[in-house]
């Protein structure tokens, strides 16, 4: 029993098999009280008034005490991160750790902002891991938009309504909308910088640093052709 989980373990792409690992020993410190989310959630007045800036990064590596909500969540980040990995990310790990990496400044950025901004009170959360995640699908079900899926077999659906499926369903059983909102958001983000500017306007402005490139041995990609008018 424990062969096929290693076998499937070391398939697991570089990127999605670090951040899963990651998450799975944060949660496990949790579990043995080695840790308390306390010390893990995002706390920006403790980051800028403290200097608590692991935070910023921890947040990002805890989703819930092991439980049913924790496998939830891990099933939904492994399956479509290693999807998009071995996918429209094939042979670019740079890019992959990049979009991750960008998800999470944007979800910190809108955090702040709702430490600003009275009307973005609402949207204030502690962790941020499952917002990622949910990142994660949105930006798996741009990249496949012809792809048709089912939900219980009751109806179908293409790739891109899936981040909105789970939204009305988790919504339905009573979960705030917040979270998943969130990975929109940091989702349409990236989707819209990494795959629609460059298309429309022949500029790349979402580049990968090259130190992350130096990192993978990824060379720079090729200058983006515009569209011709229609």
């Amino acid at each position: 029993m424990a062969q096929p989980f290693e076998d499937w373990y070391k398939n697991l792409p570089v990127v999605t098999r670090t951040y899963t690992t990651a998450c799975f020993l944060t949660t496990l410190a949790v579990y043995l009280d080695l840790v308390s989310p306390l010390q893990l959630y995002l706390n920006l007045p403790l980051v800028w008034s403290n200097f608590e800036v692991w935070r910023v990064i921890t947040n990002f590596l805890f989703y819930d005490r092991m439980g049913i909500n924790f496998i939830f969540h891990m099933f939904f980040l492994v399956r479509h991160s290693k999807l998009l990995e071995e996918g429209s990310f094939r042979g670019k790990t740079a890019d992959f750790l990049y979009m991750y990496i960008f998800g999470g400044f944007v979800l910190v950025t809108l955090m702040a902002l709702s430490h600003i901004s009275p009307v973005l009170s609402g949207l204030r959360v502690m962790f941020l891991a499952p917002c990622l995640a949910f990142m994660v699908v949105y930006v798996w079900g741009r990249r496949n938009p012809h792809l048709t899926l089912s939900l219980f077999g009751l109806f179908n659906f293409t790739a891109p309504y899936l981040p909105w499926v789970i939204l009305g369903f988790g919504f339905m059983l009573g979960q705030p909308p917040a979270l998943d909102l969130l990975g929109i958001v940091a989702g349409h983000f990236y989707y819209f910088f990494a795959d629609v500017y460059p298309q429309t306007s022949g500029r790349r402005v979402l580049k990968t640093p090259g130190i992350l490139r130096a990192l993978f041995d990824q060379p720079d990609p090729l200058p983006t052709a515009p569209q011709p008018a229609q």
